[in-house]
């Protein structure tokens, strides 16, 4: 059995300090569209950008992935 008080041997508990939260804002006038129009059910779509081509998925979880 164990008898002896953490406090005698000046033991403190470390204190985690706060993490700063980061608040990002969106512009006023940015544009939003909602996925339901751009992908028109479907799961995929191109996007052509500086004469390259991404895909924009929907995953099962319902994420979106941006691939090159």
């Amino acid at each position: 059995m164990n008898r002896h008080n953490p406090d005698s041997f000046g033991y403190q508990p470390r204190r985690r300090e706060a993490t700063p939260v980061r608040v990002e804002r969106l512009p006023l006038s940015m544009r939003t569209l909602s996925s339901n129009s751009l992908f028109q059910g479907e799961h995929e779509i191109g996007i052509e950008h500086h004469g390259a081509l991404y895909r924009l998925k929907i995953t099962r979880q319902g994420k979106l992935i941006l691939n090159k």
